[in-house]
């Protein structure tokens, strides 16, 4: 097994003491502060002291690097070369509910790829790790996409646009086209785990549109290292730049990929 390079323990050494706080406050939810931010899509004091942690850990330790934050956005200090993306709090709703599915996405990016990609989950101790040519790992165990090739066996994942925003309509008519066709969906509202859960072998696959670079960076390392693909729909490789994700196993992404084709983005516009 590959042992963590010197950056993935920096990214999980950063990812763990956020989780501290992160599990604490969960315990205290009700009595968060809490602020809307948008429709649908809340920041909380958890969220904003995590991130604070998580700048201040990575900082210290690469001080040349720039970041691309949730909540503070991109800084415009480091070297041009080196880029943390980081959501210090992937599923925001869940949490603020009191629902135990949220995460933390640490990626690297260095000219414009990512390297490294750590996303943990603070309350089951899972740290998902990967690095460019070094495979994907779940704490200390290597980690395969599932072998299951036929869509009526798959488990997918997804993602429903928040409350507010466009897309609903052709979400709707792309989960009607996958649905009937496959074992199951689910969505369980932290896009970084549904991609870890597809590194993992636990999802065949998972979908959604307009996700932002923080969601998904870590992930989609994950999944090609874990051996599957993760493009957009229509095949491109540039998933930051689109923020439309299609990640699943070397069998089930073209299937897939070709039924979410069959659904246009006008779909929207004449519902």
């Amino acid at each position: 097994m590959a042992r963590p390079s010197p950056v993935i323990n920096v990214m999980t050494a950063a990812a763990r003491k956020a989780a501290r706080e992160l599990v604490r406050d969960f315990g205290e939810v009700e009595q968060l502060q809490v602020s809307r931010k948008g429709p649908a899509d809340f920041v909380s004091a958890a969220d904003l002291r995590a991130e604070k942690t998580i700048h201040r850990e990575l900082a210290k330790a690469r001080p040349g690097y720039g970041f691309l934050m949730e909540e503070s956005g991109a800084s415009s200090s480091g070297d041009g070369r080196h880029r943390w993306i980081v959501d210090p709090l992937d599923g925001t709703t869940n949490f603020l509910h009191g629902v135990p599915h949220f995460a933390i996405s640490i990626a690297l990016e260095v000219e414009g790829e990512v390297v490294a990609g750590v996303v943990h989950q603070p309350l089951t101790d899972e740290t998902y790790w990967a690095e460019r040519g070094q495979g994907a790992h779940v704490n200390d165990r290597r980690l395969r996409v599932s072998s299951r090739a036929k869509l009526e066996d798959a488990l997918v994942g997804t993602g429903i646009p928040f409350k507010g925003e466009e897309g609903h309509g052709h979400y709707l008519a792309t989960l009607a086209k996958v649905t009937p066709l496959v074992s199951g969906v689910r969505r369980m509202g932290a896009a970084s785990l549904d991609l870890a859960f597809v590194a993992a072998g636990r999802f065949e696959a998972f979908w959604e549109f307009d996700l932002k670079p923080w969601d998904i960076a870590a992930g989609i390392l994950l999944v090609r290292e874990a051996g599957g693909y993760a493009t957009t729909p229509a095949g491109d490789p540039n998933v930051l730049a689109s923020g439309d994700v299609l990640a699943a196993n070397d069998r089930l992404h073209q299937p897939l990929a070709e039924l979410i084709r069959q659904v246009p983005r006008t779909v929207d516009a004449a519902a």
